[in-house]
């Protein structure tokens, strides 16, 4: 019975800040009634053992023992209270009393005060698993927003090789975080387009920040905030209408889709031209099939044109700008240029993948 551990928020941060750390753990319900039924069974094993032996045993009263005797005499000796009105005379019981109920009393204890000392401790463990963290972190994707599209953009990072543990989620909402927590995500519960939120999400210090939030003014807001915080990290998001891709782009943003557009181009190809949205859809896939890569140049390619790559070549990559397929700059290859082509799948290991 396995499940990821909620953090609390973490006292001193940003109000309403709260990090889900993702781990296998047992639920502390489940951890509390396995040890209150071990506790249970032990009580209930040392009643038998001193009532099969009551003769053994004498009570002040004078009535000898019985089974609730039996029961009252284990629970108080466990609990170490001890009054004393019954009390072992016979050599059997007392080395019973040795061998067997004084062991059990020691394992009873350990059980009541490790259950307590674990409750006690649970937040202070969770703290400095929470502070462990934030100090290691290094080159991890922020996807801001966990739905449809921020879904799709987890999907393929997985299939391009990112671990689970290297991308955070930060969403404002609760169900939506417990399903990216369930999934094994780090996620940071609060709204992107604050700065403490995207601070605690360790921004200045990821490689790249999706954002894929479902409105348009907060894409903006969120661009702006994650360029604040780092120069350097590679900002790609996703905005519903196209006289919007400008804000972004002087907000920051590395790459733009506009979602409505795209969606929009390919329903038009469809009416026309199906197949040609099947090939797209196909390229887009990153499971199957056909897949969009982007590789360096190898040594032997340099000078050379297009036509002599054995991958299909759709663009050319040459200071950080994209060189079309058309473009005669894009038939002599040089050295650090970066290929995007197209390859089956699955992809040798030192391409890196696009989709």
């Amino acid at each position: 019975m396995a499940r990821a551990r909620l953090l609390a928020p973490d006292p001193g941060r940003g109000s309403g800040i709260t990090t889900l750390l993702p781990q296998s753990t047992v639920s502390p319900l489940y951890a509390i009634s396995r040890r209150m039924l071990l506790a249970f069974s032990i009580l209930a094993s040392t009643v038998l053992v001193v009532y099969l032996d009551r003769a053994g045993y004498r009570d002040s009263n004078g009535d000898g023992v019985d089974l609730l005797d039996a029961a009252y005499y284990t629970t108080v000796t466990l609990s170490t209270t001890g009054y004393g009105d019954i009390a072992p005379f016979s050599d059997s019981a007392r080395l019973v009393n040795i061998l067997i109920i004084t062991p059990l009393r020691v394992l009873f204890l350990i059980i009541l005060v490790g259950t307590t000392l674990e409750v006690l401790t649970e937040r202070g463990r969770m703290v400095l698993q929470l502070k462990r963290w934030r100090s290691r972190v290094r080159d991890h994707v922020v996807v801001c927003g966990y739905g449809t599209k921020g879904r799709s953009a987890i999907r393929v990072l997985l299939g391009e090789g990112t671990p689970a543990e290297r991308i955070v989620v930060v969403d404002a909402d609760r169900t939506t975080l417990e399903e990216a927590r369930a999934a094994g995500f780090v996620v940071v519960a609060g709204s992107s387009t604050r700065s403490e939120v995207l601070r605690e999400a360790q921004v200045s210090r990821a490689r790249a920040v999706v954002v894929a939030t479902d409105a348009d003014d907060s894409a903006v807001l969120t661009t702006l905030t994650a360029r604040e915080l780092s120069t350097s990290v590679t900002i790609s998001v996703a905005v519903r209408e196209s006289e919007n891709a400008h804000l972004l782009r002087q907000s920051g943003a590395n790459s733009v889709v506009v979602s409505s557009e795209t969606s929009g181009r390919l329903l038009g190809l469809s009416a026309s031209a199906p197949l040609i949205v099947d090939v797209v859809e196909d390229l887009l896939t990153s499971d199957a099939g056909l897949a969009l890569l982007e590789r360096p140049v190898h040594q032997e390619e340099i000078g050379k044109g297009l036509r002599f790559v054995a991958d299909p070549v759709l663009a050319v990559v040459r200071d950080g700008a994209v060189i079309p397929y058309a473009d005669d700059r894009a038939w002599s290859l040089r050295a650090g240029d970066r290929l995007i082509c197209v390859r089956a799948r699955p992809a040798t290991p030192d391409v890196e993948s696009l989709t």
